[in-house]
């Protein structure tokens, strides 16, 4: 096995407890862009948030809301009040053993990025709810010249800002088949799906990762 120079971690769903946030955000963003969920359209449009997790939410509204940009910023914008909020009130918790599991990689010389399909201010308010600023080496969000995922993007822009001298010696982990796809895109050689997020093992498995994990917590032994 190459040795690992990069972790790449997901945050909601792998890293932190996700409890359902995700869906009561969109709720209210969708709401806000004018289906409430007694609309015909709401249940469709559930069922494909919870299809792409892990992708840039600005991205799901565009497609759900036909292209209409303002409309999509719109959602997009609510649904970062929404999630803010849920943060702010105390609904953001690590995943058991995640913190540990980043200190212990980091201690072993492994470089480690936390990567988000929220905005940057999203992920910035789980990390100050959390007490996660400097936790990893950096952090990563979907932005300008940053496609979020399934693209290569935040696992390529990590490896650049942090110098892995291989694609090959990286290893992502994610809790959605979009985690899995991003770290096959960028040539990653363990692309593990972890099991405390959105979906199970037959969809990590069905979408090529290498390994499909209970949690987290077992990724340092993965490497060792």
């Amino acid at each position: 096995m190459v040795n690992t120079e990069l972790v790449v971690l997901d945050m909601a769903g792998t890293t932190v407890a996700d409890d359902g946030l995700v869906i009561r955000a969109f709720t209210e963003a969708i709401a806000a862009a004018g289906v409430p969920e007694e609309d015909s359209r709401f249940a469709g449009m559930l069922d494909y948030v919870v299809e792409t997790m892990g992708q840039s939410k600005i991205v799901v509204f565009r497609a759900l809301l036909d292209g209409d940009e303002k409309l999509a910023q719109h959602a997009n914008s609510a649904f970062q009040d929404a999630y803010g909020k849920l943060v702010a009130d105390g609904h953001c918790e690590p995943i058991p053993g995640a913190e540990d599991t980043i200190q212990e990689l980091r201690a072993q010389g492994v470089k480690v990025a936390l990567t988000t399909g929220f905005a940057a201010s999203t992920q910035n308010a789980i990390l100050d709810a959390l007490g996660w600023h400097g936790l990893a080496d950096a952090v990563f969000a979907p932005g300008e010249g940053v496609r979020g995922r399934p693209f290569p993007d935040l696992v390529l822009a990590a490896a650049l800002r942090l110098e892995i001298s291989d694609v090959r010696r990286i290893a992502v982990a994610g809790d959605t088949p979009s985690d899995v796809q991003t770290g096959l895109s960028a040539g990653a050689s363990i692309v593990a799906g972890v099991l405390t997020g959105s979906a199970k093992k037959p969809e990590l498995d069905a979408a090529g990762a290498t390994h499909v994990l209970e949690s987290v917590r077992d990724l340092p032994a993965l490497l060792s």
